[in-house]
């Protein structure tokens, strides 16, 4: 089976907030010998190398010089042991999926983070998370290949660095590596988690895996934006985190300010509550707008630029800066 490398490829498809790009060469290897022969012919080539997974976080510039990969390895398996199980999982693996055939064999640890959109290749490098739940939580190794060397190495949880959406592959590792294979540990003893959000509510007091993910994703239907339907990268930005000290300020000023108590301490406020107090939701700047339901979200309507994207998301921050004196960070990668 061979991989072959394209040229000119347009990646407006690519990624869901569907910002025009253009990689200058383009491959999706689905084995390990495959992507370790197309980074060598980059290396020969002397072509940069960009790696892409689903496109569902990320922010991509007009033009990728170079090389992008988009790993496509699709294989996964289960190890089973008496009680815990052991997730292998390819890179390519559509994440959204997995959940739910997770959840309808009642293996539990990953249905809180149903109906988030990309391949698993990503989920380290953000260490998603929602409803209370990260991929931290379950994660215990991560294989990856050196984008220099073509060698394969292991990293455990504890050198993959996670913290709120964050880890070592956006700082040190960064256009270092390809991630190539996740294991994950998963339980088959209930323990669902239902303390965020109104997700309790929808469920009885013994819910079954599947009904969590099933609950989950319905919410998150009534709240964000269908990709397919409106281009979007979901929360654009992260829930800021500030002292104790400084959410009591501000919940002494706005006593409906939801707020989450952090385990260093800190608290996490809702960054889509903020936004939404300045009055932006649903307020819209050329090609680019917040979401009407959810104004966590930035969507495009079309025809816009990653230019002007970021224009309208530093005109949202700057909002709730002015407002709240509290700043937003964007959650989405910056590519190229």
């Amino acid at each position: 089976m061979r991989c072959n490398v394209h040229q000119r490829v347009c990646l407006a498809q690519a990624n869901t907030l569907q910002l025009p790009c253009v990689a200058e060469y383009f491959a999706a290897p689905q084995t390990l010998s495959q992507l370790r022969q197309r980074l060598a012919q980059a290396r020969k080539a002397g072509w940069p190398v960009t790696v892409l997974g689903g496109g569902s976080n990320v922010l991509l510039p007009e033009f990728l010089p170079g090389l992008t990969v988009t790993p496509a390895m699709q294989q996964w398996w289960l190890e089973t042991g008496e009680n815990e199980v052991h997730l292998h999982v390819g890179a390519g693996v559509a994440w959204h999926p997995l959940v739910m055939e997770m959840a309808a064999r009642g293996l539990w640890g990953i249905e809180n983070l149903a109906l988030i959109p990309g391949h698993c290749g990503a989920a380290p490098i953000q260490n998603i998370g929602a409803y209370g739940v990260e991929l931290a939580d379950v994660l215990e190794a991560v294989q990856v290949m050196d984008i220099l060397s073509g060698k394969l190495r292991w990293l455990t949880h504890a050198q993959c660095e996670f913290g709120y959406r964050d880890s070592i592959f956006k700082r040190a590792l960064a256009n270092r590596v390809v991630i190539t294979r996740l294991v994950m540990r998963l339980t088959r003893t209930p323990a669902p988690r239902l303390g965020y959000g109104d997700l309790a509510a929808r469920l009885g007091k013994q819910p079954t895996a599947l009904e969590v993910a099933q609950a989950v994703s319905d919410i998150r239907r009534e709240k964000l934006p269908d990709p397919q339907e409106l281009a979007n990268a979901g929360s654009f930005f992260k829930n800021p985190l500030v002292s104790a000290e400084r959410a009591e300020r501000l919940r002494g000023k706005y006593p409906s300010l939801p707020s989450f108590p952090q385990a260093d301490g800190r608290v996490k406020l809702a960054a889509g509550w903020l936004i939404e107090q300045c009055g932006l939701k649903g307020r819209r700047s050329g090609a680019f707008g917040v979401h009407e339901r959810q104004a966590l979200v930035l969507v495009h309507f079309g025809g816009g630029t990653r230019k002007e994207l970021l224009e309208v998301a530093a005109w949202v921050s700057g909002e709730v800066e002015a407002t709240f004196d509290v700043a937003l960070e964007p959650e989405p990668r910056f590519i190229g």
